[in-house]
């Protein structure tokens, strides 16, 4: 946000904050550890509101949940901002001190009134009142998201619509208060902040900036590319163009990772060369020309690891990895020897310095600090600085210290394939607390938890189509079919169904997702997808 890709506040300011927007987030089961300071929070007092088309089990610590007709965030943003204004809770006096735009937001929030948001979102007008004012009154309150939000085909904007509430409350840039997108995986976050994005250097340093080129090229030694590349969407593109035409694939397994499993892998299937890097077997590295077994980054290799907080921490060596496999360094160093460049396989902690040169966020972060300190956050920018545990407070200085945080006017899109009569349910996916994604990091052991995969659907439509608890059914989309058995859910409304992603040797859900993607973020829209359910023999 604002310039700085994470969250903005610390996991003791959640425990201590007083309204929590949980939007699109089942943290309960999808950010377990990040939840227990939720529950810390809500035991110290603080009100929490559950937004999510599944009443999950997040929702059930809430004082209230909003279930939102899927795809429709922004109007609900909209609307509470609307109401924000109309009942003289915003923030004036951070508004004209800290952001632009305020009018032009003002004038494109004015028709999303509560009953306009109650019918376009299915929530209903005193609930989303009462979210509104709470959030606006607070001394403290800070929103949180996951996939909820980004997996849709206009994932950027709905993120920019809970900015600008941020924005609109004064609820950024200080203790307590701030906008979170927890991480979903390990290092998710470190990954961002090395330049594992198709426009940033490390440090979130934009790569068309000559500048920033500049001093990269000068302790590297080549020219970098002065554009910005292809975020994974656009490389799936290309290869379908024929425009890309090796793929090396580190850590990732896309073929059952990513919507339109067919779709993947065709384009797969055209490449003259495919490399996989990888830990496991995965079904995308049984698909490869050239497999590099790598070490398992937690305990076989050093390094550090960044989390949803910013806090850099060190991870040390405690095993060898097995026969054959080998550090992610020592293999990019080789490739790279083979390829003309001696890079002498530096040690870890030898490239870690390289980054603190050359990313000013990272300046201080010795490896000794971090292991006397417990880790960092991010920025810090030298020895003697502690690290932020809050981004933004400049927002609040006077005067302001660099440029002004811009309000969005935000118009909503409805996902891109509606519901019709031939495709009449609507499918979202997500996560459940024992498995993750694909399945391959969790699936090797035994949980008491697991059960295989479902279609999870309503009482309501279960009893519509005369369909029994644990019956196998035909589930088709436009793109594809599986047989799957059901799982009645009261958690879900009538015409919302969910699946997983964490089983797909058995059931290949991403068969049914379809490739929408947001043109900003490159973010595929897995949240909605229009189904049809038929009985197996039925005739």
């Amino acid at each position: 946000m604002f310039g700085a890709g994470g969250g903005t506040n610390s996991y003791r300011e959640v425990e201590e904050t007083d309204v929590i927007l949980l939007w699109g987030s089942n943290a309960r089961e999808t950010h377990p550890i990040f939840f227990h300071h939720v529950l810390k929070a809500i035991r110290n007092g603080a009100r929490m509101f559950a937004i999510d088309p599944r009443r999950t089990s997040s929702a059930q610590w809430a004082d209230a949940w909003l279930g939102l007709d899927v795809g429709t965030d922004i109007v609900l943003a909209n609307a509470v901002a609307r109401e924000i204004i109309a009942a003289g809770l915003e923030n004036r006096k951070f508004i004209e001190h800290a952001t632009t735009g305020f009018e032009a937001y003002r004038q494109s929030v004015e028709p999303f009134t509560l009953e306009y948001a109650e019918r376009e979102t299915g929530v209903p007008a005193r609930e989303i009142q009462a979210m509104a004012h709470a959030f606006a009154r607070a001394e403290r309150a800070m929103i949180c998201w996951t996939l909820g939000i980004t997996e849709h085909h206009n994932a950027v904007d709905n993120v920019l619509s809970l900015i600008n509430l941020a924005l609109l409350t004064g609820h950024v840039g200080k203790y307590g208060s701030g906008l979170n997108p927890l991480r979903g995986q390990n290092n998710v976050q470190g990954g961002g902040d090395m330049g594992a994005l198709p426009d940033r250097l490390p440090g979130f340093q934009h790569v068309e900036i000559d500048a920033n080129r500049a001093k990269f090229e000068k302790v590297w030694g080549v020219p970098i590319p002065p554009k910005r590349g292809w975020n994974l969407s656009q490389m799936f593109e290309a290869i379908e163009h024929g425009d890309l035409k090796t793929l090396f694939v580190i850590g990732e397994n896309p073929v059952q990772s990513e919507a339109d499993q067919g779709q993947t892998k065709h384009r797969l299937e055209s490449l003259d060369c495919l490399i996989v890097q990888d830990i496991f077997l995965t079904a995308t590295a049984q698909m490869a020309d050239v497999v590099f077994p790598s070490a398992a980054g937690w305990c076989e290799t050093d390094g550090t690891v960044t989390n949803s907080e910013r806090r850099v921490q060190r991870v040390r060596k405690a095993i060898d990895p097995p026969g054959g496999a080998r550090d992610d360094i020592a293999i990019v160093c080789e490739l790279a020897r083979r390829l003309g460049h001696d890079w002498n396989e530096p040690a870890a902690e030898a490239i870690w310095d390289e980054v603190r040169a050359l990313s000013p966020m990272h300046g201080g972060m010795s490896y000794p600090r971090l292991e006397a300190e417990g880790g960092l956050q991010w920025p810090c920018y030298d020895e003697s600085h502690p690290g932020e545990l809050f981004l933004h407070s400049r927002f609040w200085e006077r005067p302001i210290v660099g440029p002004r945080a811009a309000f969005h006017p935000i118009e909503n899109e409805l996902p891109v394939e509606g519901l019709s009569a031939d495709f009449p349910l609507r499918l979202t996916t997500g996560r459940r607390l024992d498995d993750y994604n694909t399945g391959v990091q969790s699936g090797g052991f035994a949980s008491p938890l697991r059960r295989s995969e479902s279609l999870d659907i309503s009482p309501e439509d279960a009893a519509d189509l005369g369909i029994r608890d644990g019956e196998t059914v035909r589930v088709s989309s436009r793109r594809g079919s599986i047989e799957v058995p059901v799982r009645i859910d009261e958690a879900l409304r009538p015409g919302l169904t969910f699946m997983t992603p964490h089983f797909q040797d058995e059931v290949a859900t991403n068969i049914l997702t379809i490739d929408a993607t947001d043109p900003k973020s490159g973010t595929a829209e897995f949240k909605a997808a229009a189904i049809r359910l038929e009985r197996l023999g039925a005739t």
